[in-house]
């Protein structure tokens, strides 16, 4: 750890004469110990780093001294210290303006913009808006400041290009949006992700956690089979010695795996600790309607938490689909009268189902291709195909 501050800085200045990003990355980073030696509290740092440093990283340093000056303090100004990290990116955008032709200053644009970032996710948590969510927002426009910088460096080799650096960049904004809740936001990242040269070589960490947000908007956009390609190539790149991030993939990719067909293997689950699912899909093998109600009664608070509550009771209608067929497979005719599905609803815990309201169901799944067939209302039947009339949810667009 650095005794003093002059010391702190020469080392600074050593690491930006030898272009040596990654050094100088943990020489401003609030993870990093150097955090908590109090010779670098200093509230108006500017002479001295002027007196060091060489421009333009003697404004990101002095911003860096003010934010743990502030952090530092008795009584920690979150906000304070969060307006001078937006001022330390700003200073970051200067610098990378100004290396042209050079990448090797990301490490400190990623560094910076992280811990904007949780600045920002701290000052929502204390409370220190008004308005729920302002502050992420304003830091997501620091963020695309860096974005398009590094978006508009077309000119340079592709090994010293800063468009290597979009990716960290997305998924920090993924990160803003998908907690303000502003997904539409997302779409001209993934945009600029998907026809960028560099898309597929980009550090395989990045790319999971790109695929990981990209598949839970298209879950959110009811597009269950992107969703299920992209979760299932976070997960299968997902290094093991990360099991809880496998298990926040698995949180979205399982009801989307069950809204397509597939049931997850128990073993699977409990490894995961995510046997509510297995539940889930008991009830929903069954056609078993009652169960089904019971479960997500009993798992509210998880599925909501987890922002999978109105996915999860899309799954009801597979269970519908699931008892019908148990029904045809029962009467084993292609004229079905409708009542001995409301019947069957009945007896699984809807008691209270209409004629109305079963015709409704039933409708429903021949719209959504779970059922070939059509209703024939004028004899209040449910005439079936004779091939295929429950075709697998697998291959039902």
């Amino acid at each position: 750890m650095f005794g003093t501050l002059q010391n702190y800085l020469s080392g600074i200045q050593r690491s930006w004469s030898a272009a040596d990003g990654d050094s100088l990355a943990s020489f401003i980073s609030l993870k990093d110990k150097h955090i908590m030696n109090r010779n670098l509290y200093v509230e108006s740092p500017e002479n001295i780093v002027e007196r060091i440093l060489d421009p333009p990283i003697d404004e990101i340093v002095s911003a860096h001294l003010k934010v743990l000056y502030y952090l530092g303090m008795e009584k920690r100004d979150f906000m304070q210290a969060y307006r001078q990290q937006s001022q330390c990116i700003q200073s970051v955008v200067k610098m990378l303006q100004q290396l042209k032709d050079e990448n090797w200053c990301l490490p400190i644009m990623y560094t910076t913009c992280l811990d904007l970032r949780i600045l920002a996710q701290k000052c929502e948590e204390l409370g220190s808006s008004s308005k729920p969510g302002e502050i992420l927002e304003k830091a997501a426009d620091c963020l695309m400041s860096c974005f398009r910088v590094c978006a508009a460096d077309n000119r340079s080799s592709d090994d010293d290009t800063k468009r290597l650096g979009m990716l960290n960049l997305v998924n920090q904004l993924f990160k803003v949006y998908f907690r303000i809740n502003k997904l539409h936001l997302c779409k001209p990242l993934i945009r600029a992700i998907d026809s960028s040269t560099f898309k597929d070589s980009f550090p395989l960490p990045e790319q999971i956690t790109y695929k990981y947000f990209v598949g839970r908007k298209a879950m959110f956009d009811s597009d269950y089979k992107s969703a299920d390609e992209f979760l299932s190539f976070a997960l299968r790149n997902c290094p093991r010695n990360f099991p809880r991030n496998k298990r926040l993939i698995l949180i979205y990719l399982v009801p989307v795996k069950m809204l397509l067909g597939y049931l997850p293997k128990k073993q699977n689950l409990e490894r995961f600790d995510l046997l509510q699912f297995h539940e889930l899909a008991v009830a929903l093998k069954e056609g078993n309607v009652r169960k089904f109600d019971e479960v997500i009664q009993r798992h509210e608070i998880f599925f909501i938490k987890c922002g999978i509550y109105l996915l999860v009771e899309k799954l009801k209608f597979i269970v519908y689909r699931n008892l019908f067929k148990r029904v045809y497979n029962i009467k084993q005719t292609h004229q079905l009268d409708l009542s001995a599905f409301q019947a069957a609803l009945q007896f699984v815990g809807e008691t209270d189902m209409s004629i109305d309201e079963t015709h409704c169901i039933v409708a429903n799944l021949i719209f959504e291709g779970k059922i070939k067939g059509y209703i024939s209302y004028s004899h209040n039947k449910l005439v079936v195909s004779k091939q295929n009339p429950f075709p697998p949810l697998n291959t039902v667009s």
